[in-house]
């Protein structure tokens, strides 16, 4: 069965950390760029980052960047979202998704609305709160 598996959520304080893991089953992660994205109630998913197939290039948002660092790792073929310094703001369904890419785009991701994903995860709750 090919699919994304997400865990790593749960309730945590403001400042604290939380790492988020997306394992794939089924197929490898070293032909697929990942990104996350996550989704607020009331609001539309957003994107949050992406790396690359090669796990060389890595982009974000600026409502996350300096606090999330993405990492993949293909031996275990899992992708990572480590959260540092949380805000309640963060609090959302995050998701991870993978794209399928060619040679000529394995140092480069594209996140939210451009990434075009060929698996979803089922989302873990993420809760920021005091």
């Amino acid at each position: 069965q090919l699919q994304l598996v997400e865990s790593g959520g749960g309730l945590v304080q403001p400042g604290g950390s939380l790492r988020l893991s997306c394992a794939a089953s089924g197929f490898t992660l070293d032909y697929y760029a990942i990104g996350w994205f996550r989704q607020a109630p009331g609001k539309e998913r957003e994107g949050v980052s992406c790396i690359s197939s090669s796990g060389g290039f890595t982009n974000y948002a600026d409502s996350v960047k300096g606090r999330f660092t993405i990492s993949k790792d293909n031996a275990k073929n899992t992708a990572y979202l480590q959260m540092n310094s949380l805000k309640q703001e963060d609090t959302a369904v995050y998701y991870c998704a993978a794209q399928k890419v060619g040679q000529l785009f394995r140092n480069v991701c594209v996140f939210g609305r451009q990434m075009k994903p060929d698996y979803w995860g089922q989302g873990t709750q993420v809760t920021v709160s005091s």
